[in-house]
């Protein structure tokens, strides 16, 4: 198993924001967390990148308990995490933000070999290299902050709403390109409002509300649940 969230208990002060919340991600697979605003999705994926400790339950990762592990470790253990709000750095260039996603990376062939992976992905973020991030349109800083994410070659990356704010023709092509990604090797949590969309591309999929997971299955099954299509697909 690649990932695996065991009873997973955080709070923010009184708030109990995630309980007893269970799921894993294999090798390869591209998971999809749905739900809706406020039920907990970004909590998972900051707990799991060690922004956030969980007052009990468990995260492995390659077998290896990660729960109290400090962020930046948990980076060189090979998790990336795209943060909500894309949180690019605004007053460096396309090029030196995707420099300080390999900032773990020594071997400058090797940066310069994932920068050109980032690029045939995404060919726009080549045209733009030396203009600032801050100047990009926001599915271009979307681009550049996934770029970003898989620079230092992660094993799994948590993606948390790539989608958000953009264009119906951009959020195509993003999700056309977390395919790419997904099928170049590197395994996907996904966290995302556009349910639809997630669905499309995911293998599995977890919904979550208010705290709890309360469905689990394929991306079809739960696509076909009637339920979520009543909840989060408008049908």
């Amino acid at each position: 198993m690649l990932l695996e969230v065991k009873d997973l208990h955080v709070y923010y002060g009184a708030i109990h924001a995630l309980q007893g919340v269970s799921f894993d991600v294999k090798e390869g697979e591209i998971v999809t967390l749905i739900g809706a605003n406020g039920a907990g999705k970004s909590t998972i994926l900051r707990t799991i990148s060690g922004l956030l400790r969980p007052r009990s339950g468990t995260v492995w990762f390659k077998d290896t308990n990660i729960t109290h592990t400090p962020p930046e470790k948990i980076v060189q253990a090979g998790i990336s995490h795209v943060p909500e709000g894309r949180k690019i750095f605004a007053p460096l260039t396309v090029r030196e933000n995707l420099e300080m996603g390999a900032y773990l990376v020594n071997d400058k062939a090797e940066v310069q070999r994932m920068m050109e992976r980032v690029f045939r992905s995404f060919p726009r973020l080549k045209e733009r290299i030396n203009q600032l991030g801050g100047t990009l349109s926001g599915g271009e800083q979307q681009m550049l902050a996934t770029g970003r994410g898989i620079m230092n070659k992660p094993s799994l990356v948590l993606l948390d709403e790539p989608s958000m704010g953009l264009s119906p023709i951009m959020v195509e092509e993003i999700f056309r390109i977390i395919k790419e990604i997904n099928e170049s090797g590197t395994s996907i949590l996904l966290v995302e409002q556009n349910a639809q969309m997630a669905l499309s591309i995911a293998h599995r999929a977890y919904v979550l509300e208010t705290g709890n997971i309360t469905m689990s299955g394929t991306a079809q099954e739960i696509a076909d649940n009637p339920r979520v299509k009543e909840a989060y697909l408008g049908v």
